[in-house]
């Protein structure tokens, strides 16, 4: 089987690990402070804050900034669950607004629609790792005096117009799942540029307690323990050293498919805007006639290559659905979750790899003639 996703790791990784399982610091030690400040530099902002996983990194991010129960966010339905359910967790509303079909990010031109007393921040998602429109997303923000915290769980490495992801935003959210740009296992990190955000998210990252000047622990906070282990961390410091070629592969599979799939009139293939440079952390096509998708994929599993839906639509999901989201209905997210099909996209991926896949997809539409 062709998986979709895999992480890449190496005897320098794993050496990495040894270390500091042979240390006195499987936790709290001083290897987490390395990769926040490596993370940091690498995407030039001033502070990082390593945590336990993405979805941690965005309950954090929304209660670091200080949004409150009936607060409103506007964000896009094309992402995983987490980006709003971390909302709803702290009681906050998520206001979805359409896609572009261009990108399947956020379309900017329907934020304003969206607008209302109650609307404190916007949240997109750089789906895919392509980054949104993130220099529009600022300048509507400036003007309504709303906050931006990203959702950059695909985007690590990638730019908008020449700029690191993590410099577009009051808050950026990282993940570090084994399908992401780089693993920690499970992980995530929240990027600023903001000291007081830095020292809320460091205060609640760890129970709401700090130490104070005779050396005591005093808990000042409502705090959780949302931690990423010096292991881990050690194992983030080392794959952050290949992310760059990480990508530069990643970018080498896109142009295999791109190439060998450009003919088929069948799909439509994702197609990376001039301003950005993405991190690939997904390929999805998409189905002209939305009855093919479900056959394609079927077709591709039983010829032994990954595939998957990245995503239905949030507010379709059942439990969105029980709370309120039933009359939500988004025409281009509609078209989208209908006819997306994430095809294997990573670094392990072979020339020979693409050109079977490609060839699969060929037979299918070929055997519908």
């Amino acid at each position: 089987m062709i998986s979709y996703g895999s992480q890449n790791i190496d005897q320098a990784d794993i050496n990495e690990v040894i270390k500091v399982l042979r240390s006195a610091n499987l936790t709290q030690g001083p290897k987490v402070k390395e990769f926040e400040i490596k993370l940091a530099k690498y995407s030039g902002v001033k502070y990082a804050v390593a945590v336990s996983n993405g979805t941690a990194a965005l309950f954090l991010a929304y209660l670091a900034a200080g949004l409150k129960p009936g607060d409103e966010i506007i964000t896009t339905p094309n992402s995983f669950v987490a980006t709003t359910n971390m909302m709803l967790a702290l009681g906050i509303k998520p206001v979805f607004v359409d896609i572009s079909l261009a990108t399947y990010n956020m379309d900017e031109r329907n934020i304003i629609k969206a607008l209302t007393k109650k609307t404190k921040a916007i949240v997109p998602v750089d789906f895919g790792g392509q980054a949104a429109d993130l220099k529009t997303i600022n300048l509507l923000a400036k003007k309504h005096g709303l906050l931006i915290i990203e959702d950059a769980s695909h985007a690590l490495g990638a730019k908008h117009y020449g700029k690191k992801i993590g410099q577009w935003a009051d808050l950026t959210i990282f993940s570090f799942h084994p399908v992401k740009s780089i693993t920690t296992g499970e992980g995530g990190a929240i990027l600023t540029n903001n000291k007081n955000l830095y020292q809320k998210l460091l205060l609640l990252r760890s129970h709401g307690i700090h130490k104070n000047q005779q050396g005591r622990n005093v808990m000042t906070e409502l705090g959780y323990n949302f931690r990423l282990t010096d292991l881990q961390s050690a194992l983030g410091s080392s794959q952050l050293k290949k992310v760059d070629s990480f990508i530069k592969k990643r970018r080498e599979v896109v142009k295999w498919y791109q190439a060998e799939l450009k003919n088929l009139s069948q799909i439509i293939l994702p197609q990376e805007k001039p301003e950005n440079y993405s991190s690939w952390h997904l390929y999805v096509i998409r189905t002209k006639k939305i009855s093919d998708r479900d056959m394609l994929g079927n077709f591709l599993t039983n010829k032994g290559i990954g595939i998957n839906y990245h995503y239905p639509a949030i507010y379709k999901q059942p439990y969105y659905q029980k709370i309120g989201f039933k009359k939500t209905n988004l025409l281009n997210e509609e078209i989208y979750q209908s006819s997306c099909l994430t095809l294997p996209c990573h670094t392990l991926l072979t020339q020979k790899d693409i050109k079977y896949i490609a060839g699969e997809i060929k037979k299918f539409y070929h055997s519908k003639k």
